[in-house]
């Protein structure tokens, strides 16, 4: 099962001053980029990881046609529009062979999908814990993440 593109027809509610996505996150842009056939299955993953967290590794495990340098090139796209934010691991505190960078949906992208009944928590969840994983994945799973940025 792979995630749906948003029809074509629909349209986000208009914000509103008192909206806390007027910030300048634009919602028409998030829900054009994120409905990407590629980048909503990379949005659905990201969700459905254990963590909400994946690095770029295990995005590639669960979308092995695609390649690492493509999915960085879709996860750019969906950064530039506020739809995930990258969380780094100080340089300090990184491991030898192991990623630094992991991508999670900002809360602007989920208070948007929650609005609009798209990329649900649980049953993205449900869909990647069926995915058959290597040892290597599993222990890339555990792995900590960085904190949320309270800024970001």
């Amino acid at each position: 099962m792979r995630a749906n593109p948003v029809p074509s027809d629909m349209h986000p509610e208009a914000k509103r001053a008192d909206d806390p996505e007027a910030d300048g996150f634009d919602t028409w842009a998030a829900l054009q980029k994120s409905t990407d056939g590629t980048r909503a299955n990379l949005i659905a993953d990201v969700v459905g990881h254990p963590e909400g967290a994946p690095s770029v590794r295990e995005l590639d495990y669960m979308n092995p046609s695609l390649g690492e340098d493509a999915i960085r090139r879709h996860l750019a796209v969906l950064r530039e529009v506020g739809v995930v934010e990258e969380l780094v691991v100080e340089p300090g505190d990184r491991i030898r062979g192991f990623p630094y960078k992991f991508y999670r949906l900002t809360d602007q992208a989920r208070a948007l999908f929650d609005r609009n009944d798209l990329f649900p928590e649980d049953a993205w969840r449900r869909q990647y814990d069926r995915v058959q994983k290597t040892g290597e994945i599993e222990e890339l799973e555990a792995m900590p993440r960085p904190p949320v940025d309270s800024d970001g």
